[in-house]
């Protein structure tokens, strides 16, 4: 079975800065892209950053030039680094992963039990 687990998520102050991890584990052939959505109540998920093979990145909009995603391949992890952090901010982070349990079957979508992030003085 495949697993992500998130972590890093907590309380901070405007302009300040949290790094969450998304690992993922259990059978895994292949990733092709992992990445980062949040959601806030009555709100849709939305993504927020993702990395694909050949480390190409996607931002949304909002996050342009205060957030970082990356990721090591080794040990199957996706980070995100989120500086200068705003109050609009605050939200649930899922972690999501496009990938292979097997070389045998298509590419599914995968996500985690997602991490808090709250930005408030």
């Amino acid at each position: 079975q495949v697993q992500l687990v998130e972590s890093g998520g907590g309380l901070v102050q405007p302009g300040g800065s949290l790094r969450l991890s998304c690992a993922a584990s259990g059978s895994i052939f292949s990733i092709n892209t992992m990445g980062w959505y949040r959601q806030t109540p009555g709100k849709q998920r939305e993504l927020v950053a993702t990395l694909t093979t050949g480390d190409t990145t996607d931002y949304a909009d909002s996050v342009k030039g205060r957030f970082t995603i990356s990721g090591d391949n080794a040990k199957n992890t996706v980070y995100l680094q989120m500086n200068s952090l705003k109050p609009e901010d605050s939200a649930v982070y899922y972690c999501n992963a496009v990938l292979k349990w097997s070389k045998w079957y298509p590419f599914s979508n995968y996500w985690g039990q997602g991490t808090q992030v709250a930005v408030s003085s």
